[in-house]
């Protein structure tokens, strides 16, 4: 069955609406939260760290980091870009990556203003290529895994297992859109659905493994799963604000239904 890793990211975020002077800044708390999520049968969390700190920090990464090893067979993964220097409060990606040590990198090409990460690699250009294959082998040095987030583009698949990675993670924003805005039955999802297919398998006869994350829920993620074969998928938003009002344990059990095909 495909993993689901939970991304803890806005958990963060509500944590940190609430910093300040007189203020503790510990509820709701990211650790305790991720071994709820554990528990419950998730098969790793997710985190990407930013360098302004507006949700995941340094220290959390450390601290979920310790928790993850303590469950046999979960992984932790740590997305982000991977040429975000270091800045006050933010150690740089390449050194949370060499102190944590996770399972999988998950490498993001998105800048400091972006809200959320929006678009994959491209490849095209031989620089780009390069700076990608030198960070690919930092963070294998490191013992991880690494994943490169990517479009359903078969060319730009194929230039991604020339620059050493051992997965994609498909950007399936799109996808999202087109479900909430046209519906799981028309055509023009069909269409984008069967984009991503032909990316996913593309994707494994070049010996990739393949990854799947960006707006997946409730109402999207079962159909995705049983046109796209993938080994894990990430989801964060829409499952935390599902947990609002299913609670987190009970979300966690409802998405891993959905992915039982």
């Amino acid at each position: 069955m495909t993993v689901l890793s939970v991304n803890v990211n806005k958990i963060a975020w509500l944590r940190n609406a609430r910093s300040g002077p007189g203020l503790d800044g510990s509820r709701p708390d990211v650790v305790a939260c991720a071994r709820i999520a554990l528990a419950a049968g998730a098969g790793g969390i997710t985190v990407h760290p930013r360098p302004d700190g507006r949700h995941i920090r340094a220290a959390d990464v450390h601290a979920l980091s310790a928790l993850v090893h303590e469950h046999p067979g979960a992984e932790f993964n740590i997305e982000g870009n991977p040429h975000a220097p270091p800045r006050p409060g933010y150690p740089g990606f390449a050194a949370l990556v060499e102190t944590a040590r996770p399972h999988q990198c998950t490498l993001v090409p998105d800048a400091d203003e972006q809200l959320t990460s929006d678009h994959g690699w491209s490849l095209a250009a031989a620089e780009t290529r390069e700076e990608v294959r030198a960070a690919v082998e930092r963070c294998r040095v490191c013992g991880a895994r690494v994943s490169l987030f990517m479009a359903p583009d078969v060319e730009q698949i194929t230039r991604a297992k020339g620059v050493g990675a051992d997965r994609i993670e498909l950007y399936t924003g799109p996808y999202a859109e087109l479900v909430a805005s046209r519906g799981l039955r028309h055509q023009e999802t069909a269409d984008c659905l069967e984009q991503y297919r032909a990316a996913a398998s593309h994707a494994a006869s070049l010996g990739l493994g393949v990854n799947a994350g960006h707006d997946l829920n409730l109402a999207n993620l079962r159909q995705f799963v049983s046109v796209c074969a993938v080994a894990e998928v990430s989801i964060g938003q829409a499952l935390v604000a599902d947990a609002l009002e299913f609670g987190l344990a009970e979300t966690v059990k409802r998405y891993l239904a959905a992915l039982e095909n």
